[in-house]
């Protein structure tokens, strides 16, 4: 037997005797640092190679693009998003531990969100308060649950346009964005339906609703990335208040809100199958434009445009939607193998592998938004020229659960 090959049976023992753990005390960092001793093996599946590899680059949640900062920010909430999820598919302690890590960093005895500005209105803070779902239920810190409140409390507040939506930030008036739709409605289900008695999901649909009759486009069926009801930001038609194109990512977010969001709804509520057909709907659209890899390019529907690249974010993010999709119902069968066929072109096309088991994905676009300043126009060349990068979280938490989904 090879010197790889014991490694790999050491990390395998690892991980079977932290999954076995039961100390509900928060791990430190050197607890985490252990697996940097070990090789990652390939007998793990895809979904645990990306995590572990992710723990062993940043041994706390917070530093997992390199950051200096200690932050409560979406992308960090949507790869602890990704940890919970494969915690409850596999019971390994380890990911559990870290998430509890990255919340007791950035929640103080009070129940005090570190830097957590609530008059800034920005719906992107409410990303990560799902994470203290699990934690609050495993542990019952009330910890946990003040800073839940907390971000329940900004939701009561939030700006909303004239219609009712919510604005995506303060900064971003009468503006909707397909992205804050994953950021605020998961959210708002689960401690809608875990405290309130589910007395707020007409409000929670009508979200999607509302920028679902204006961003969405007849002729190919998928939806713009943002919408100004006031039609004064320079970006936005002048009849519509659209947005210039469709981005992958922008509706990936949006799929995986309607896949998350209808755990919560009941089967007799009557905005459910509103949702199921939103779902519906924008999937088969979107299998028209898959590439022949199985992925999808930056901008969706512009594939043979020079400059449009095969993006790693939006492609995970689909991927997981059908697959949990059909796991629940509601997509049909044939979906499977739409996410199948993507998800090896993931694996294929845009994930590597370093000589220590050390999994990346390529591919990432970094970020992408409107106006602002820098001001950013939503145009073509705008989202193909937006920095490309390799293992940033837009990928990588959507990768795990891409993955862990494929798995069930």
């Amino acid at each position: 037997m090879n010197k790889n090959s014991n490694l790999s049976i050491i990390l395998v023992c690892f991980l079977l005797i932290m999954g076995c753990k039961t100390n509900s005390k928060s791990k430190s960092t050197q607890e985490f640092t252990d697996i940097k001793n070990f090789n990652l093996s390939d007998n793990l599946q895809w979904s645990e190679r990306m995590a572990l590899s992710i723990i062993k680059r940043h041994p706390e949640a917070w530093q997992a693009e390199d950051d200096v900062k200690k932050e409560w920010d979406y992308k960090t909430g949507l790869l602890l998003t990704a940890f919970d999820k494969l915690y409850k598919s596999t019971s390994n302690q380890v990911y559990f531990d870290y998430i509890q890590t990255f919340a007791d960093t950035l929640i103080d005895a009070s129940g005090n969100i570190r830097g957590y500005k609530k008059d800034a209105y920005n719906i992107d803070f409410i990303n990560s308060g799902k994470i203290l779902f699990s934690l609050y239920d495993n542990i019952k810190d009330e910890r946990y649950l003040t800073a839940m409140k907390s971000l329940r409390s900004q939701l009561e507040k939030q700006p909303r346009t004239l219609s009712g939506g919510f604005w995506h930030k303060k900064i971003y008036p009468n503006q909707m964005w397909l992205d804050g739709l994953y950021m605020g409605a998961p959210f708002y289900s689960k401690f809608n339906t875990t405290f309130e008695k589910g007395n707020k999901l007409d409000d929670i649909a009508f979200q999607f609703e509302l920028i679902w009759e204006h961003t969405i486009d007849k002729e190919t069926g998928l939806l713009y990335h943002a919408w100004d009801e006031s039609k004064q930001i320079d970006w936005a038609d002048k009849e519509t208040g659209q947005s210039p194109n469709f981005w992958s990512r922008s509706m990936g977010w949006y799929l995986m809100a309607l896949v998350d969001v209808l755990d919560d709804f009941p089967e007799n509520h009557p905005k459910r199958e509103v949702l199921i057909l939103y779902l519906n709907e924008l999937s088969k659209s979107l299998v028209k434009f898959q590439d022949d890899s199985g992925l999808w390019y930056q901008v969706t529907n512009m594939g043979t445009r020079e400059g449009n690249y095969l993006e790693a974010s939006g492609s995970c993010m689909f991927t997981y939607a059908f697959a949990k999709g059909v796991r629940k119902g509601y997509l049909p069968e044939e979906f499977f193998q739409f996410a199948i066929k993507a998800f090896e072109g993931i694996v294929n096309e845009l994930i590597q592998v370093d000589v220590d088991g050390e999994v990346h994905i390529t591919q990432v676009c970094g970020s992408a938004g409107l106006g602002g300043n820098p001001y950013r126009d939503g145009s073509f060349d705008y989202y193909i020229n937006e920095p490309i990068k390799i293992d940033n979280l837009h990928g990588t938490a959507p990768f795990i659960l891409a993955a862990n989904e494929i798995n069930r």
